[in-house]
């Protein structure tokens, strides 16, 4: 089903080049700095529940280019957020993703799930309407047996360590359950606040007061607020974390006084912020996260740039991240100047940037990374998170910020079966563009190999401190 020189170059030295660089990394482990996974299934290690709920019901890759054409996504058991009724049948939604299966051609999903398909499952025909049934039989009684439970592809998949992501609240139970366990597969958390640092985000004050009660601090005062997540940040990092991620509208920073900033957050806490101050008390919270790093040492991660939930009435019925967040425009340069004057020139913080905004990778992005000691570029994310984007990253950021100002490849999935997919696709692009380089005399044949390994691994596990 798969061609063994997918995502090569087509010229002929090119093409050996590559092959041979892919050999030395191919069977690296997998280091997933960060991601979505739920850490609940490497806790319980239950069976999965079926074919439509391991690769269709969670992953908006797949049912938001289904709901594109128009299929409602009720009819693919995505959950409604009063309850009420969407299908529960898997194999009535598996007979409906087959039958509509040609939709993903081209994409980087089709990618993964074949190559899903072919390696975790030993598929060897393709999905149809016609194979349906046969699929979801096959897959299904696969799934009852220990090999496929998720303790066992976690290893089999040679997974080295794995990061999810959790709330500044959660209490990161399934942490501590896979730590209590004995199994020795590495289960790290990572820290988004975004639940208490978002004025604009439901059950702001809430949260806020949450996060107190938890830490004994008083959020209602400025120095309390951030004295309780200095605590969460220490309850995190002692749950493995290395990192905190941040998944804001803009990447605007502030850097305002004490006093400026005190007044901000009270606005914020009574619900009195425009949506500009808004934006002002996140961008004041990415510098106070950036200092709180230099002093616990996690990783800075930022995600802007998504506008999200852009269907009202998707939100109104499924709730959020159902496959409506949409990229916009996105300003580096100017919005990260105040955080970038206060502690850019700290070679010991790392703070990792991401968008969704390709026009800015050699315009705003390279530039930064190639002079600022803290920073680093994140891989190709979400929408451009596939072989043309990847690509497209290294052509427009590597004349500038070089290879070393990036971080390697993070996989940022739900969808545990496409980690190892993922991870192939990134490895064949990075080696296919070093290739190249070395063909058309950019570098020397005798660096690529260990480009090819820093690229794959090492870069990743530095980076994140893993």
């Amino acid at each position: 089903m798969l061609d063994e020189d997918r995502l090569f170059p087509l010229e002929g030295r090119a093409r050996d080049l590559a092959r041979d660089l892919y050999a030395q990394i191919r069977d690296l482990p997998i280091v997933s700095p960060h991601g979505h996974t739920d850490p609940r299934w490497f806790a319980e290690n239950q069976p999965f529940p079926d074919p439509a709920q391991l690769f269709v019901t969670p992953d908006h890759y797949v049912f938001r280019m289904l709901c594109s054409q128009g299929i409602s996504l009720s009819d693919l058991g995505v959950p409604r957020v009063d309850g009420g009724q969407t299908e529960t049948d898997g194999r009535k939604i598996w007979r409906l993703f087959a039958q509509n299966y040609h939709l993903l051609r081209g994409t980087p999903s089709r990618m993964w799930l074949d190559h899903s398909f072919h390696h975790v499952f030993g598929i060897d025909r393709r999905l149809s309407a016609e194979t349906a049934d046969w699929y979801y039989d096959h897959i299904a009684d696969c799934l009852t047996r220990p090999e496929f439970r998720p303790r066992a592809l976690f290893e089999r998949f040679n997974i080295e360590v794995i990061a999810t992501t959790e709330a500044a609240t959660d209490d990161l139970r399934w942490h501590r359950m896979i730590r209590e366990s004995g199994w020795t597969g590495r289960v790290v958390t990572a820290y988004r606040p975004d639940g208490v640092v978002d004025p604009e985000m439901a059950g702001f004050a809430d949260n806020v007061a949450l996060l107190g009660q938890q830490t004994g601090f008083d959020t209602a005062t400025w120095d309390g607020y951030l004295d309780a997540h200095r605590a969460r940040r220490a309850f995190f990092k002692d749950h493995g974390a290395t990192s905190s991620d941040h998944g804001h509208a803009t990447a605007r920073t502030e850097d305002l006084d004490r006093a400026n900033a005190a007044a901000l957050f009270g606005k914020a806490l009574g619900g009195q912020c425009t949506p500009d101050e808004a934006d002002a008390f996140r961008g004041q919270m990415l510098t106070e996260m950036a200092r709180m790093s230099l002093e616990d040492g996690l990783v800075l991660q930022i995600h802007p740039g998504a506008r999200r939930n852009h269907s009202d009435p998707v939100m109104a019925v499924h709730g959020r991240d159902k496959g409506f967040d949409i990229p916009g425009r996105t300003d580096y340069v100017a919005a990260l100047r105040p955080l970038l004057n206060a502690v850019g020139m700290r070679p010991d913080l790392t703070v990792i940037l991401f968008t969704l905004d390709e026009t800015a990778y050699s315009r705003e992005l390279a530039p930064l990374a190639g002079v600022y000691p803290c920073l680093r570029l994140g891989p190709p994310w979400w929408f451009h998170d596939s072989p043309e984007g990847m690509m497209r990253f290294r052509q427009m950021t590597t004349e500038t910020a070089g290879f070393y100002n990036t971080v390697g490849f993070n996989d940022d999935t739900r969808a545990f079966c496409s980690i190892p997919a993922r991870h192939d696709v990134a490895r064949r692009v990075d080696c296919a563009f070093l290739a190249t380089l070395v063909a058309s005399g950019r570098l020397h044949q005798d660096e690529a190999p260990e480009l090819a390994q820093d690229l794959t691994y090492g870069l990743a596990k530095k980076a994140y401190k893993l």
